[in-house]
């Protein structure tokens, strides 16, 4: 017997069998399965349990702190980031052309609001209840983060403000409510071949860096992909490791206390991790960090390549390990945990230096 009933729409029809035969399928993999993007697997539920928005999305992630302690998500096809906490200190900074937003405290994410194209807030009713969210993807209908409402937990941490979360969708209702989205191509800054590029140069000004964040420019201004930079600067400013290293590493922070930096995200959102982890699992394909307010997921079969990165700056180098896939697209990067003005811990370093090559 059918217990799902037919909609109108051919794609909801496709994706309600699917969910028959594999109901345990998660909607982005259903998505990939039906060779169509997540944003628009998820309209097709407007009007029953999805509500379009629309607006200024400055002003939604200003208002973020009303919501109180929620789930923060960001991922990439291979890695995901979840923070469990209350948004605190927003900053906006740029032109409207290049807006973007820093934000500060239990959840850190700095977002680029170019990318954010269409917003869903989502209540689904699951097997563990109901689940409240709002949801962001790009122009190619790609999640961009995803912020769950979470219900009270133990050691008295407090649930999602309800009340904050159902004025923040009213505000943002959409003035129509269609069930189709119109995705587009994302139109990404070409890069030249690596075989182009002028290394000298482009490792002579690598030299000259002050800052971590110069590095974005000076990749513009060569037009190189960022895997291909790193090539290039094998040897010298970079240098290859074992894949089965990212596991190594975080077990021995975990087991020596160090605080770590991890960076994830996509083209709208990165997520910051800060701080000591603790549990490191495997579980099939996923490497993973369980922690009560933290979790990472990365998918280890997905990774093609890591790279030990050093970058100068006016604290002395900075260390990072950057893990890319095979579309050259980075997955997560990982730096001992620093401050601006501070050089990075020694204990960190070592680390990185202990890691068997590639």
């Amino acid at each position: 017997m059918n217990l799902i009933a037919e909609s109108k729409s051919p794609l909801r029809d496709a994706w309600n069998k699917l969910k028959e035969e594999k109901p345990t399928l998660r909607i982005r993999d259903c998505a990939q399965e039906l060779g169509v993007s997540e944003a628009e697997l998820l309209a097709t539920t407007v009007g029953e349990y999805t509500t379009r928005l629309d607006g200024d999305w400055t002003k939604l992630v200003v208002r973020l702190p009303e919501l109180g302690r929620v789930m923060s998500l960001t991922r990439n096809e291979a890695c995901v980031l979840e923070h469990k906490g209350p948004f605190q200190k927003i900053e906006l900074l740029g032109p409207p052309s290049h807006r973007m937003a820093t934000v500060i405290g239990p959840i850190e994410t700095r977002v680029f609001f170019a990318a954010w194209k269409f917003g869903f807030a989502v209540r689904l009713q699951t097997p563990r209840g109901l689940q409240q969210s709002i949801q962001i993807f790009d122009e190619a209908g790609n999640a961009v983060t995803k912020i769950f409402l979470l219900e009270a937990g133990p050691g008295n941490k407090a649930g999602s403000n309800q009340e904050a979360f159902e004025k923040l969708v009213a505000d943002f209702t959409a003035a129509t409510q269609p069930t189709e989205v119109a995705i587009s191509a994302v139109h990404e800054a070409p890069t030249q071949p690596m075989a182009d590029v002028d290394r000298a140069a482009l490792l002579t000004e690598w030299e000259r860096m002050n800052d971590t964040h110069d590095f974005f420019g000076m990749l513009r201004k060569h037009r190189v992909n960022r895997l291909d930079a790193v090539r290039l600067a094998d040897g010298k400013f970079s240098h290859r490791i074992e894949k089965t290293a990212l596991k190594s590493m975080l077990e021995s922070a975990a087991t020596n206390h160090l605080p770590i930096m991890v960076f994830a995200g996509n083209r709208g959102t990165i997520q910051i991790h800060q701080g000591k982890i603790q549990t490191i699992r495997v579980m099939d394909n996923w490497l993973n960090i369980l922690d009560p307010d933290f979790n990472m997921h990365l998918r280890e079969d997905l990774v093609d390549s890591v790279w030990v990165v050093k970058k100068p700056t006016a604290d002395g180098v900075v260390t990072a390990i950057e893990a890319f896939d095979k579309n050259k697209e980075m997955i997560v990067q990982f730096f001992g945990l620093r401050k601006p003005g501070i050089p990075e811990l020694e204990q960190w370093r070592a680390l990185v230096d202990s890691l068997p090559r590639d």
